[in-house]
């Protein structure tokens, strides 16, 4: 058996957000998309990222935990321009950190 995909829902209202965010900003590429559902992959990558449309807006706390690991030379500063891409679109988002070398983008809708 092999590792295909990583799927995670989104909200509806923010979905095409995300997905354009990945875009044009991450370089991904999509690959196959549904009415419900998008696969992304970004080139170089063996990977593809799975996003589905979710109506439920409650999740609990275990669920809010998700995340998606990226590497870059400069993380915080690669974070703080995608922040501020999605402030610019109406979706709150912030930088924290978990120690000098790891940080991560928090979005909240």
């Amino acid at each position: 058996m092999r590792f295909n995909h990583v799927a995670n829902r989104l909200e509806v209202q923010h979905f095409e957000t995300v997905v354009d965010l990945l875009v044009t900003q991450l370089g991904f590429v999509p690959l196959r998309r549904t009415e419900r559902s998008i696969w992304l992959r970004q080139p170089g990558a063996n990977i593809d990222l799975q996003f589905s449309r979710s109506e439920t807006v409650h999740r609990d706390t275990d669920k809010l935990r998700s995340q998606i690991a990226f590497l870059d030379d400069h993380p915080r500063a690669a974070l703080e321009r995608l922040a501020d891409w999605l402030s610019a679109r109406g979706i709150e988002a912030s930088v924290g950190s978990y120690s000098d070398r790891e940080f991560y983008l928090e979005v909240r809708s």
